[in-house]
């Protein structure tokens, strides 16, 4: 099973956390790892022709926060619908069973010993400064982080996380994200 962890940044912020504002946002890069390959890539809003391909082939899109952002963001410049590949949202699982959100922060921290390098307010700070290699850096850190914490969420079937000044752990149902399920044509996410 092909599986793509990925991450987006963005080129500028919202001027408010109306979802409405979503339309504003711009996209600056999108950072991936290819379970096939093994390879930590990124591409940005002029390279997007060749990420298209790769997501095409991909069993499973695997984010935090990727269902209600990235993703919808991304199918802006996408000329298809990358609602069609089979997701799983890590933030979405944790939430699921806790009832509430979880920085990716957090559950790093906990989880793996080490954080994020940074945060997404930094990164768009950088990106218009034209540092983009330290964006791309900034991105293929969180994808990374995600991956690891995909992974040890199927070795161990949960996830730490810092509650105040206490770790704690959550349960994830995750039989579930590594079932095959069949392979669609190419042409399941592009119009015909």
């Amino acid at each position: 099973m092909r599986q793509i962890t990925f991450d987006i940044e963005t080129a500028n912020v919202l001027p408010s956390f109306q979802r409405s504002d979503m339309a504003q946002l711009e996209l600056a890069l999108v950072g991936i790892h290819d379970s096939e390959t093994g390879e930590f890539t990124s591409y940005v809003k002029e390279e997007l022709t060749q990420l298209w391909p790769i997501l095409e082939r991909a069993d499973v899109l695997i984010g935090y926060n990727s269902d209600a952002f990235d993703i919808p963001l991304l199918n802006r410049y996408y000329p298809g619908d990358l609602t069609k590949i089979r997701s799983i949202d890590l933030m979405v699982e944790v939430q699921k069973v806790l009832g509430r959100r979880l920085r990716l922060q957090s559950l790093a921290q906990a989880t793996l010993g080490r954080g994020k390098g940074g945060d997404g307010l930094k990164s768009v700070e950088w990106w218009q400064q034209g540092l983009v290699d330290k964006v791309r850096e900034y991105c293929i850190e969180d994808v990374r982080l995600t991956r690891e914490l995909f992974d040890y969420a199927l070795k161990h079937g949960s996830l730490k996380y810092m509650d105040f000044k206490e770790k704690r752990e959550v349960k994830l149902a995750t039989s579930q994200w590594t079932e095959e399920i069949e392979s669609a044509s190419l042409t399941h996410t592009l119009p015909f």
